[in-house]
C-alpha cells in the first residue's frame, strides 16, 4: 500500500476495532509522525494549479510532462513529480490511444533502415484531407525534417498539383537549404515526371517506401496523427482562408511551443538552432528555379 492509502486506512481501523491511533498505525505499518503530518501547500501552488488548468484547456492532448516543461518555461517551480501529483489530484488524464504494431518494413527506404543523421538529411512529406463546414474538400501538404522534427511547411488549398509542390520546395530550399533525401509513398503527386526531373536536377534523392506500408514513412505518419489529434479534430474551417490562417498559427505553435520529449523537451525550433546544421549548398539554386522542367 502507498503511504496515502495507509494513512487513509488508519482512521477506519480506529473506529471499527475501537483501538488507539498507536495500535492502528502498528497494524497498518504507518509511522505516527507521517499519520499526524498536516501537509502545507506551497505558497505558489494555487497559481501553479490555475496556470496548469489553463494550459490543459489550450492543449488538451498534452500530458503532464509537456505541461511541466511549459510551466518551467514560464518561471514556475514545477518539476515532473510536482506536476504529476497535482495532475493526479485534480483527476486530469489524456485518453490513451491503442498501441499499434511496429513493423520494420521490407525495403531499404523505410525510416527505420534509412535514418536521418543530421539536419536537412532526410525530409518527409505527405498529404492529408479535410473538409470545410460547407463540405468542400481541403488538401493539406506537410513537409517535416526527420532529424529536428521541425514542420517546414503546412499548406492547404482546394487542390495541390506537382507544379505547386515544386513552388513550395523552391521556397523551402532557399529558406532551409537542400536536403539529401526526401521520403514519400507512391502517390501520383510524388511520382509525377516533372517533379522527379526537378528533384534530380536539384541533386535530391527521393526515397519511396513500399506500397501500402505507411509505417515505413513513420515520421510523416506520426506528424499527421499529431495534426489530426491536436489541430484538425479541434478546429472548424469555414473557408480555405480560415484553414490557411489557423494552419499557419498551429505550425508556428508546434515548432516553437510544443516540446517533444524525444528532443530533450526542447522545441523543434530550439533543437534546429542548437544542432550542427549540415546544409548542402546547391550547384546553382537560381538555375534550378529558372530552368524548372516542364511538367508532364
Amino acid at each position: 500500500m502507498s503511504p496515502s492509502r495507509k494513512r487513509a486506512a488508519v482512521v477506519p481501523l480506529e473506529e471499527s476495532f475501537e483501538v488507539s491511533e498507536r495500535r492502528a498505525c502498528e497494524v497498518a505499518d504507518q509511522p505516527r509522525s507521517t499519520q499526524r503530518y498536516e501537509p502545507r501547500p506551497a505558497s505558489d501552488e494555487a497559481a501553479v494549479v490555475t496556470r496548469m488548468h489553463e494550459l490543459v484547456r489550450g492543449q488538451p492532448r498534452f500530458g503532464y510532462r509537456r505541461i511541466a516543461v511549459l510551466l518551467q518555461r514560464e518561471g514556475f517551480h514545477a518539476n515532473f513529480q510536482r506536476v504529476y501529483r497535482l495532475w493526479r489530484r485534480d483527476g486530469l488524464k489524456v485518453p490513451q490511444k491503442p498501441r499499434k504494431k511496429r513493423r520494420l518494413g521490407t525495403i531499404a527506404n523505410s525510416c527505420v533502415r534509412r535514418r536521418a543523421e543530421h539536419r536537412n538529411h532526410v525530409w518527409c512529406w505527405d498529404f492529408m484531407f479535410e473538409r470545410t463546414t460547407q463540405g468542400s474538400s481541403l488538401k493539406w501538404l506537410s513537409v517535416v525534417d526527420e532529424y529536428t522534427r521541425e514542420c517546414l511547411v503546412l499548406k492547404v488549398s482546394r487542390s495541390i498539383t506537382s507544379a505547386d509542390v515544386i513552388d513550395f520546395f523552391q521556397g523551402l530550399f532557399v529558406a532551409h537549404g537542400v536536403p539529401v533525401h526526401i521520403r514519400s509513398d507512391h502517390g501520383r503527386e510524388f511520382l509525377a515526371a516533372g517533379l522527379r526531373d526537378w528533384l534530380a536536377a536539384s541533386t535530391v534523392g527521393p526515397l519511396y517506401v513500399a506500397p501500402a506500408s505507411p509505417w515505413e514513412n513513420g515520421y510523416a505518419e506520426s506528424f499527421h496523427s499529431e495534426v489530426r489529434d491536436e489541430f484538425l479534430a479541434c478546429e472548424v474551417f469555414e473557408t480555405v482562408k480560415d484553414a490557411q490562417a489557423l494552419g499557419t498559427a498551429w505550425r508556428r505553435s508546434d515548432n516553437e511551443v510544443r516540446p517533444p520529449l524525444s528532443l530533450g523537451s526542447r522545441t523543434p525550433a530550439e533543437f534546429a538552432l542548437a544542432c550542427a546544421a549540415s546544409v548542402r549548398p546547391t550547384a546553382s539554386l537560381q538555375q534550378h528555379t529558372l530552368n524548372t522542367p516542364a511538367l508532364s
